[in-house]
C-alpha cells in the first residue's frame, strides 16, 4: 500500500520519541552494556502475588469468555467500594465502565464527547496520547502552556483565556504525567462549575491519584457530571494486564456501552478476575509499601538532581516522575538524553514527547528503579557532567 493511501490522522499522530531512546538502550544492552532505565513510565515492581494467583485461577476455572461491554459486575462493584473507602467518593457501580487500560477509558470518553470542529483543552506539557486521541477523534487538541507558576497545571483563568465557542472538552490530569504535580481540589471544583455553566465536558485523569505522596487523595468521581479515568497499571502494578476504568455520568452510559461494544467489545476477562484480588487487604498492604518506597526514591533523587544543576522549582506531589529543567546544562534535551545514554548508560525521556512548551529545556526522569540503582545513575551523571 502506498503511503498516500493512509488517512491524515495516521500521518499526523506523532511517535513516542522515548521509543528511540529505548531502542538504542536495548541495542546497547545487547552488546553487554549495563543500562539504567529511567525513561519508561512503568513501575519496576512485580504484580502482587494475590492478583497473579487470581488470574491463574480464573484461567483454570474457564473464565476465558467475553464479559459484558461495561465489565464484570463484581469488579465494577469492587471499584465503586474502593472509591468509597479510599476516597470517600460515593459512586454507583452502574456508572463504571471497565476498559482495556486507561487508554481505553480516554478513547471512550473523547470518542463520546469530541468530533470534527470541536476543541479539547489540555495542559502542555502533558501525556502525549491525550492530544493524539483527540486528533484520532477528528477533534482539535488545544495545548495550553503551563509552568511552575501554576504547578504545571491548568487553572480556571487559563481555561477561560483559551476557551472558544468550539471548546467541547477540558482535560485535567492530577497527579500529572510528566510533572507529577497535582491540582488543588478547590481549583478543580471551580473549573468543574465553570464547565457546567458553559456546557463543556470535564474529563479528569486520576491514574496516579493513589500515588499521591503530599496532601490528601481526593477523587472527583463523586461528582455526577464529570468523566473520571483511572487504571490498574500504576498503583496496582498491573501494567501488562491492560485494565482501567471510566466513571461517567449516568446519561452517557448507553452511548459508552455502544462504543465499547464496537471498539474493543470488552476488557480481557482473566485480567478482570485477577483485578478483584487487587482490593484484598493483603494486596493493599503490599501496594502501600511499594508506594512508600516510591516516595523515598523521590525524596532521594530530587535533591541530588537539584545539586547537579537541574531546576525543579515545584516538588512533584505524586506519580513517579521528575520533570527536570536542564537548560542550565544543555540547550537541547534530546541531544542530552542521547549523549547521557551513549556515554553514561542512563536512559531518560526528552521533553519533546510531552508537547511544544519549551521541550528542549526538559527531561522526564522516572524513579522506577531501586534506590541503589538511582544512586548509581547519579554517580554516572557526575562522570558524564565532568
Amino acid at each position: 500500500m502506498k503511503p498516500d493511501a493512509m488517512a491524515a490522522r495516521a500521518k499526523e499522530i506523532a511517535p513516542f520519541h522515548v521509543m528511540d531512546i529505548l531502542a538504542r538502550a536495548k541495542a546497547l544492552e545487547a552488546t553487554g552494556r549495563d543500562i539504567i532505565h529511567l525513561e519508561i513510565g512503568e513501575p519496576d515492581f512485580a504484580t502482587p502475588a494475590p492478583v497473579v494467583e487470581a488470574g491463574i485461577q480464573a484461567l483454570r476455572d474457564g473464565h476465558t469468555h467475553y464479559t459484558g461491554a461495561l465489565g464484570l459486575p463484581q469488579l465494577r462493584e469492587a471499584i465503586a467500594a474502593f472509591h468509597a473507602t479510599r476516597w470517600q467518593a460515593q459512586v454507583d457501580a452502574a456508572r463504571i465502565v471497565v476498559t482495556p487500560g486507561a487508554s481505553g477509558a480516554l478513547l471512550l470518553a473523547l470518542g463520546l464527547l469530541a468530533g470534527p470542529g470541536d476543541e479539547v483543552l489540555m495542559a502542555d506539557p502533558g501525556y502525549p496520547c491525550n492530544r493524539h486521541f483527540a486528533r484520532f477523534c477528528e477533534a482539535s487538541p488545544v495545548s495550553i502552556p503551563v509552568d511552575a507558576s501554576t504547578g504545571f497545571q491548568l487553572t480556571l483563568d487559563l481555561v477561560k483565556a483559551h476557551a472558544t465557542l468550539a471548546t467541547r472538552v477540558v482535560l485535567i490530569a492530577s497527579p500529572s504525567n510528566p510533572t507529577g504535580t497535582t491540582l488543588p481540589f478547590g481549583e478543580l471544583a471551580h473549573i468543574r462549575d465553570w464547565c457546567a455553566t458553559h456546557g463543556i465536558a470535564l474529563v479528569i485523569d486520576e491514574i496516579y491519584l493513589a500515588l499521591t505522596y503530599d496532601g490528601p487523595e481526593r477523587s472527583a468521581a463523586g461528582w455526577d457530571e464529570v468523566f473520571v479515568v483511572n487504571s490498574f497499571s500504576k498503583y496496582f502494578l498491573m501494567t501488562g494486564w491492560r485494565l482501567g476504568w471510566l466513571v461517567a455520568p449516568t446519561w452517557a452510559l448507553p452511548a459508552l456501552e455502544r462504543l465499547a461494544q464496537n471498539l474493543f467489545l470488552a476488557a480481557a476477562t482473566p485480567a478482570q478476575h485477577a483485578a478483584l484480588a487487587a482490593f484484598l487487604p493483603e494486596t493493599l498492604v503490599e501496594l502501600e509499601a511499594r508506594k512508600a518506597e516510591l516516595r523515598a526514591r523521590r525524596d532521594f533523587l530530587l535533591p541530588e538532581l537539584r545539586a547537579r544543576g537541574f531546576s525543579l522549582p515545584v516538588q512533584p506531589q505524586g506519580a513517579f516522575y521528575l520533570y527536570a529543567d536542564c537548560a542550565g546544562l544543555t540547550p537541547d534535551s534530546m541531544e542530552f538524553a542521547r549523549a547521557l545514554l551513549d556515554k553514561a548508560g542512563v536512559a531518560v525521556t526528552p521533553g519533546l514527547d510531552f508537547g511544544q512548551n519549551q521541550p528542549a529545556r526538559f527531561l522526564r526522569i522516572a524513579y522506577t528503579q531501586p534506590q541503589p540503582r538511582l544512586a548509581e545513575a547519579v554517580a554516572r551523571l557526575d562522570s558524564f557532567l565532568g
